[in-house]
């Protein structure tokens, strides 16, 4: 039994979810028949919607190709009608311009480029379109009364606005003033910025639109006239204060810096000061002419294009460069005058040029850089001439040591220091200033191109420069030791003019003694014994041997005072008359030998005051020896009754009359 009933529950649990199973069945058939019709219904209303879109495409399409066809007919006439004002305003650009045009760019260029611009389309479009119409020939010559009045406003804002650089501004540039820290922060502005503006846009403009360099042309006229006013009025400026004030910043005898002046040392008597403030003021034009030359290039960079810069800046600089080479050129003249008539001290002139030349050399080739041969030539040349007439006095100044006459009337009557020996000193001394100038100016002559060993130190490596600056030191101690041995044989000669031997050899001791001095007191001394070094010790034994000279002169003096023909005296005995007469001579000989020399002798000069000294004392001690020593040996013979007669001087009196020789005072 009990396997029926589970079998009867399996069966209703099979038929309640059978059931079940059908009832989801019939639910799942009721939703797809209701999608069914959802989806009829959408493809209806989509077939519908899609049918009303066919329909109104075929309305729309053809209604915006119309409206696209209207767009462009309208575009095409707005096109036209801009095109037709584009033309009709060249038409009216001569009118429209005409007031502007003839105003000129005065006080607005900016706006009357603008018109010009207008006018220059306005002649592209008639000479493309329509060549042949009038409107063109009237555009045209609106263009040009433009392009003149352009040219005209350039002309006259450089005419206007460029002035001469002030000559304190420019010393401030080169370093006149010696409390000046760094001269290169002085800036020269040549134009106020606003005009340089303007300058700048119409040179541009008449490059680039005007096919006109005559602007150029304009330029380098005007600016090369204020370059040259510049250097004048300083120039004129140093000429001034050198006549009120007798002193002048000198760039020739600075040490602080190599290019830049400061103040002038003192004066060597027998200078001409005038002349030298003369040459002063051409060194400073020298360094101006550097400084305002690179300053004009800068401003010149501004306005001219690239590749007319060197040609215009050449032209610019032509007028200020050719008259400071020609005052150059009238130095040398002037210089080989002065040699013509023996004034070989003026032609030391010169030397500070030359060096100041040399030393800016460097700076003025950079300057120069680029402009025609012919201009960069022209500072070697002047420098060369200058070498060459200093040379040529150093020569001419030696050989006229050598050659001076010997003129009896013009030997000094006190036996002093000759006039040759004092010029020949101050010349020498002078020259010490410039010994480097100097020593490279004979380099010059003596080498020439032959040996190409540079004469500038700054074109040269260090080891050249070394080697060339000891070859030109050597060059110029032998050129003086030139001077002074022709100098010595000259004084040798000269005091043969003296009848007196003594009087010559006062002579010559004075000068040799003023030599060494001065030799000794200067540099000279350093330079004559590079290749002379005995030089002092010769001197020293030239002078001694004067003075050894001058003291035999005495022993006229002092034979009287030897025991040569003195008597042998016996106490007791008497003298014979002969013997007497002897004794009375030898004293009349010596008194009056004494007088006369004291007397002559006092007359003479020494002028070096431990020498005279030396000379006295030495003179004194020998003459009052060998004059008390005869007086101990006559003291006691019985060779007069009047002894005073004889025995004038004592032995004190003696001295004090030698200390009185050469001496006018006493």
């Amino acid at each position: 039994m009990v396997p029926t009933e589970d079998a009867s529950a399996r069966k209703r649990e099979i038929e309640e979810k059978l059931q079940q199973e059908q009832e989801t069945l019939a639910f799942i058939r009721e939703n797809l028949e209701k999608s069914d019709q959802l989806t009829n219904g959408m493809v209806s209303i989509l077939s519908s919607f899609e049918s009303r879109l066919m329909q109104l495409e075929n309305a729309i399409i053809p209604v915006h190709k119309q409206t696209e066809n209207l767009q462009r007919l309208q575009d095409n006439v707005d096109k036209t009608l801009s095109c037709m004002d584009h033309v009709i305003s060249y038409y009216h650009v001569a009118k429209d311009t005409d007031r502007i045009i003839r105003e000129g760019p005065t006080g607005r260029l900016d706006e009357y480029l603008a018109c010009i611009a207008k006018i220059q389309k306005a002649v592209e479009y008639f000479q493309d379109n329509n060549p042949d119409s009038p409107e063109l020939n009237t555009v045209k010559g609106r263009l040009e009364k433009g392009k003149e009045l352009l040219e005209a406003e350039f002309r006259s804002l450089l005419t206007r606005y460029s002035k001469p650089v002030p000559p304190v501004l420019i010393l401030d540039a080169i370093g006149g003033d010696e409390e000046l820290e760094a001269a290169e922060d002085v800036l020269l502005e040549h134009l106020p910025q606003a005009v340089l503006h303007d300058i700048i846009c119409i040179g541009g403009w008449l490059v680039e639109y005007g096919r006109n360099q005559d602007f150029m042309t304009v330029y380098f006229q005007i600016r090369s006239s204020q370059l040259d006013r510049s250097i004048k009025g300083l120039k004129e400026h140093l000429r001034k204060n050198s006549a009120s004030s007798g002193a002048l910043y000198s760039p020739a005898v600075q040490a602080k810096r190599k290019d830049t002046p400061t103040k002038k040392v003192p004066k060597r008597p027998g200078r001409d000061e005038a002349l030298d403030a003369e040459m002063d003021a051409y060194i400073h034009c020298i360094s101006a002419f550097v400084k305002l030359a690179q300053s004009e290039y800068a401003l010149l960079c501004e306005v001219i294009p690239e590749h007319h810069q060197k040609k215009t800046f050449d032209s610019l600089i032509q007028e200020a460069l050719d008259n400071l080479m020609l005052e150059g050129d009238n130095i040398v003249g002037a210089a080989r005058r002065a040699i013509l008539r023996h004034d070989y001290s003026a032609v030391l002139t010169i030397f500070p040029i030359l060096r100041h030349l040399k030393i800016n050399k460097g700076d003025f080739d950079a300057t120069l850089q680029g402009t025609a041969a012919g201009t960069k030539n022209k500072l070697p040349a002047l420098i060369a001439s200058m070498e060459s007439i200093g040379a040529k006095a150093l020569e001419e100044f030696a050989d006229s040591i050598k050659n001076d006459p010997d003129k009896e009337y013009n030997m000094p009557k006190d036996g002093t220091v000759h006039e040759l020996t004092s010029n020949a000193i101050l010349f020498l001394q002078q020259l010490l200033d410039f010994h480097e100038t100097a020593g490279a100016m004979l380099a010059s002559q003596v080498l020439g191109d032959t040996y190409n060993i540079p004469l500038d130190p700054r074109e040269s490596t260090s080891t050249s420069s070394s080697y060339t600056s000891d070859f030109n030191k050597r060059l110029l101690s032998t050129y003086i030791c030139k001077v002074l041995g022709n100098l010595q044989l000259n004084l040798l000669s000269k005091s043969k003019v003296y009848e007196d031997s003594a009087l010559g050899a006062i002579f010559l001791h004075n000068n040799y003694n003023y030599i060494l001095k001065s030799l000794e007191k200067s540099e000279l001394i350093q330079l004559v014994t590079v290749t002379q070094r005995r030089a002092e010790t010769s001197y020293r034994e030239l002078i001694e041997q004067q003075i050894h000279v001058y003291q035999r002169s005495w022993i006229k003096v002092t034979e009287h005072l030897t025991e040569r023909n003195l008597p042998l005296f016996q106490p007791g005995a008497k003298l014979k008359d002969k013997e007497r007469q002897v004794i009375k001579d030898k004293f009349k000989g010596f008194n009056d030998g004494l007088e006369e020399m004291c007397k002559i002798h006092k007359g003479w000069a020494v002028p070096d005051k431990e020498q005279r000294n030396f000379i006295r004392r030495a003179q004194r001690t020998v003459v009052s020896d060998a004059y008390a020593a005869f007086l101990r040996r006559c003291a006691d013979l019985p060779f007069t009754k009047n002894p005073d007669k004889y025995h004038k001087y004592r032995p004190e009196e003696v001295e004090e009359m030698i200390d009185r020789l050469f001496d006018t005072s006493a």
